[in-house]
């Protein structure tokens, strides 16, 4: 008795295969039947704006403060990475700032001294001037006092060029404070949208490299579906027409949906498509958005399903396609 139930079971798995392939044809059949004239249905998946959380400066991941499945405002604080390090470097750029400023104060100070010994070196020699005029004093005498009058002049220029000098090594200071303190700033990992947690990649102790990857945040309210149709089809839809969207996961809601952009060139199908001949057709790529993702929370980024579009916005959509 046991084999032939064996028996039965081997040939009832085949028969039943059969018939569930059978029904899947018939449903596409009838989905196709169903179809007016003017209505096109190809396949696709739903994607979402994605946006990748990264540092910007290699380091030290010191928090991860969110988890996969929070949803996150614009400008929130998300992850941190240890600023020890720049902390010390800033607080030693700012004590050059402060010994640069002192610098120039001893340097300004300085040029008020040439400022005075100039002064009175040219007042000297306008008196040996005179002098030698009436012929009370030597010519070596006015030389000297010549000499002098261009050695203060020199000097004071001097100075004056070691206050420009402090004055470039306070702004290059503080430069150096500024470029840290950015630093330690992009150091705080900030959601740049609003949208939802999808993947958390690093961990915190983990050492990133510039451009280490922390997070992975989608938009959910900017959902959509590429597809790649021919040119007879693509060439007769704009930015605007309205389409749906009929997930697997969701046969009885259709998702209302538009044209957010068709290619202006056509392109080799893509890779992920399934079969090589289908691959190696030329096609465009026509873009569907959700018109309101939010209605539908069920629908997820990665689900499959089909997309049902229109040559002429005239065309009724067929009953199973209306909400």
């Amino acid at each position: 008795m046991s084999q032939q139930k064996e028996i039965k079971k081997i040939y009832a798995l085949p028969l039943l295969l059969a018939l569930v392939l059978a029904a899947g044809i018939g449903y596409w059949k009838s989905i196709q039947d169903r179809l007016p004239e003017g209505v096109y249905e190809t396949n696709g998946r739903l994607e979402a704006t994605e946006v990748q959380i990264a540092t910007k400066f290699p380091g030290r991941l010191a928090q991860v403060l969110v988890a996969e499945g929070d949803r996150v405002k614009a400008g929130q604080l998300l992850a941190r990475m240890d600023t020890k390090s720049l902390e010390a470097q800033r607080a030693q750029a700012q004590a050059e700032v402060m010994r640069a400023e002192e610098n120039l104060a001893a340097q300004q100070a300085n040029v008020h001294l040439r400022e005075s010994e100039r002064k009175l070196a040219k007042q000297d020699l306008a008196r040996f001037q005179e002098l030698y005029e009436r012929g009370h004093a030597s010519g070596q005498q006015l030389d000297q006092q010549q000499a002098r009058a261009d050695t203060a002049a020199a000097a004071l220029e001097a100075a004056r060029a070691q206050v420009s000098a402090a004055r470039a090594a306070i702004g290059a200071a503080q430069a150096q404070v500024l470029q840290l303190s950015t630093e330690i700033e992009e150091s705080s990992l900030r959601a740049p949208i609003a949208g939802v947690v999808q993947l958390r990649l690093a961990e915190p102790g983990e050492v990133l490299g510039a451009g280490g990857r922390v997070l992975l945040l989608i938009d959910p309210n900017d959902q959509y579906m590429n597809l790649y149709l021919p040119a007879a089809l693509s060439g007769r839809l704009i930015v605007g027409d309205e389409a749906r969207i009929l997930l697997d996961a969701l046969p009885e809601q259709p998702l209302v949906a538009q044209v957010a952009f068709v290619a202006g060139k056509a392109q080799f199908t893509p890779k992920e498509v399934e079969t090589r001949d289908e691959r190696q057709k030329l096609v465009f790529r026509v873009k569907l958005r959700l018109s309101e993702p939010s209605a539908t929370p069920q629908a997820k980024p990665g689900m499959p399903g089909s997309a049902y579009v229109r040559d002429r916005q005239d065309v009724q959509w067929p009953e199973f396609l209306v909400r």
